[in-house]
């Protein structure tokens, strides 16, 4: 569908990556993986056509068209929202004549070639997107979309102008979902979402027809969807035929092949260097002395890159607040009319751990401001307990820093009021590395001064935190150190995030803002809270449908007559039954799926061990076999992980 060939890029003396070469077939999902600052976004600039490599470039098929959603900075004016998303249907015709061609295309390949194959691929993608495109369809399709994105129904007709930059971006989002490109670019999609439309995108796009390539600090979004990573480290990249935790795995394995392989490599250079010392005098063994030499100048060295420091960062140590941190008792919180929190009753206790969730306005970050007292609600109290000192970290906090300092100055200030340890080693957790903490705050960008305000206030001594979206410029590696400091943390905090994987570790309470309501309680971690709703959402569906079959029946009966309850259970035990033999079959596969994994997971690492000692190199031709066997078993693999990515979407659809 489209390969990228012998890409590089280099800014100045940096090489970000060098002659980058892969390809990105039908209904791939390609996750970019590494540090900020790598390349990843650079590289789907490339792809998107924004940007051009130094070297190389992109080979793709006339029909393949690509959609690019960046991270920020998409603007809409001059029509309504329904208008605008609309646009996404001006291409039907486009795709009508790509169809066209492809039928051509058939008349002309060989059945049995692998081109052949890839146009059937392509082929059927068209024709489901043109059926999707009827125009029978574009309104339902439309209206489903933003409604997913969270838009509601008298929001279809407001000016794209009255939104601000989050909801832009969801605009732009549900115009390129619906276009349906072949090749879908998302560059940090979920940065805007609440929890409930990162949930709802994930769903959509599992069913996407196309390929996607996605950069994403939201692990879980990572290990869902993706099921090829390429990982930016050090200026090289690697590929890896799994998602982000299957390259997380594979990567330590690897790393550990090569550093026995370098070991095995520097004891036969020293028996070499120790044979060549030895004889180096005796002239009846100059020619094997001078062999032994020529043997180590032409070896290729194994190199070991030193992995990066482990940064252990620790709160200071917080004196001990009393029982309740926080009481709000009666609060409300109006802006003129509009009424954002309505007699709020909550109390939050020393230990507390608690992620803030819901949709976006229902209120989550005004209810950081009140409990932080950074603003006064309109009724009610908001009580501060016994000996409670807090800290708050929200983005506007960055607008706040002095931008006469530099980046080192900013945290040394922090530093003296009473807490220490390596500064350096704290900036490098938040990407500020090297020559990076003398730069001065004033020509950071927004996200650079977001990262140094949330590292300058995890100084401050304090017993209770509130941070409300403190993940949003942090790259994996950051969010790991920040969340080890937390699960660390002895008082108590309040985060508003949207990332799953992030919370789920440290987190024991979850508290959903809903508009119009009272925040619900939710005991356990986020997982848990979402998979508590949908418990509750499906009940209630069961209920209410329940409640309209007897309601229904009675009236067929007459009146005062109701389903007989034997009658009712015989019922449902036949509906479980039902269910119970469609997903027997299923998970017998599942099972049988898995344990394949296992068996070639287990033979592609023994192949791969072999194939990184140099020793096994001198077995005749063991080593030709042994390599195509590791690709034979690569690419059932691929096969595999599709297919077990696939039941278990069907299980869980049928659970």
């Amino acid at each position: 569908m489209l390969a990228v060939d012998k890409v590089s890029i280099e800014y100045g003396a940096r090489t970000l990556f060098r002659d980058l070469s892969f390809t990105i077939r039908a209904k791939e999902r390609w996750s970019l993986a590494g540090p900020n600052g790598a390349g990843k976004s650079t590289l789907m600039k490339i792809i998107a056509g924004i940007e051009t490599a130094d070297t190389g470039g992109l080979i793709k098929a006339k029909q393949t068209t690509i959609g690019y959603l960046p991270q920020e900075g998409v603007h809409h004016t001059g029509t309504t929202v329904y208008g605008e998303v609309e646009k996404a249907f001006d291409d039907v015709k486009e795709l009508q004549a790509q169809l066209l061609e492809v039928e051509k295309s058939f008349e002309t390949e060989d059945p049995s070639s692998d081109a052949y194959g890839d146009l059937l691929e392509v082929f059927g993608d068209l024709q489901m997107r043109l059926d999707h495109h009827d125009v029978s369809k574009m309104k339902p399709r439309i209206e489903t979309v933003l409604a997913g994105l969270g838009f509601s129904p008298k929001d279809f007709e407001r000016q794209t102008s009255e939104f601000s930059g989050g909801w832009q971006m969801r605009i732009a989002m549900a115009k390129l979902l619906l276009r349906e490109p072949s090749v879908l670019l998302l560059d940090e999609p979920t940065n805007h979402l609440d929890i409930e439309t990162v949930q709802w995108l994930e769903q959509w796009l599992r069913q996407y027809g196309g390929a996607i390539v996605m950069i994403s600090h939201d692990r879980s979004m990572l290990d869902n969807l993706s099921n090829r990573t390429l990982a930016f480290e050090n200026g090289r990249v690697e590929q890896y035929s799994g998602n982000y935790s299957f390259f997380l795995r594979e990567r330590g394995a690897r790393r550990e092949q090569l550093v026995r392989a370098h070991q095995n490599q520097q004891k036969e250079i020293e028996r070499a260097e120790k044979l060549i010392n030895r004889f180096r005098a005796t002239a009846s063994k100059a020619k094997m002395v001078q062999s032994r030499i020529k043997a180590l100048d032409k070896m290729e060295r194994i190199e070991i890159e030193e992995e990066g420091t482990s940064i252990d960062f620790r709160f200071p140590q917080p004196q001990r607040s009393g029982q309740t941190v926080m009481k709000l008792e009666g609060v409300s919180k109006h802006y003129g009319e509009k009424k954002v929190l309505d007699n709020i009753e909550i109390s939050i206790e020393r230990g507390d751990k608690i992620a803030i969730v819901g949709v976006n306005g229902a209120g989550k970050s005004t209810f950081s401001r009140l409990i932080a007292k950074v603003e006064k609600p309109t009724i009610g109290e908001c009580e501060e307990g016994h000996k409670v000192d807090i800290a708050y970290f929200s983005q506007t906090h960055a607008d706040e820093l002095d931008p006469t300092r530099t980046v080192l100055q900013t945290m040394e200030e922090s530093a003296r009021s009473g807490a220490g340890g390596n500064l350096r080693s704290i900036l490098g957790a938040f990407l500020f590395r090297g020559d990076d903490v003398f730069k001065s705050v004033s020509v950071l960008s927004g996200g650079e001064r977001g990262r140094l305000a949330l590292a300058k206030m995890l100084l401050e001594p304090a017993n209770f935190l509130i941070l409300d979206e403190p993940t949003n410029h942090l790259d994996l590696q950051s969010q790991e150190v920040l969340q080890k400091a937390l699960l660390d943390y002895t008082g108590a905090y309040v985060i508003v995030s949207h990332d799953r994987s992030f919370l789920d570790p440290i987190v024991t309470k979850v508290l959903e803002f809903i508009p119009n309501q009272q925040p619900k309680t939710y005991y356990g971690n986020v997982s848990e809270y979402l998979a508590k709703k949908k418990a509750d959402i499906e009940a209630e569906a069961i209920r209410q449908a329940r409640g309209s079959e007897a309601k229904t029946q009675g009236k067929s009966a007459g009146a005062g007559s109701g389903l007989n309850r034997k009658e009712q259970r015989r019922l449902e035990a036949k509906e479980r039954e039902a269910k119970a033999a469609k997903l027997k079959p299923l998970k017998t596969e599942f099972e049988k799926v898995e344990k394949d994994i296992s068996q070639f997971e287990q033979e592609k690492e023994e192949i791969s061990k072999k194939l990184i000692d140099p020793e096994f190199f001198a077995t005749g031709d063991g080593a030709e076999k042994a390599t195509i066997r590791f690709s034979e078993v690569e690419k059932l693999l691929e096969d595999l992980y599709s297919k077990w990515g696939e039941l278990s979407d069907k299980i869980e659809e049928m659970g």
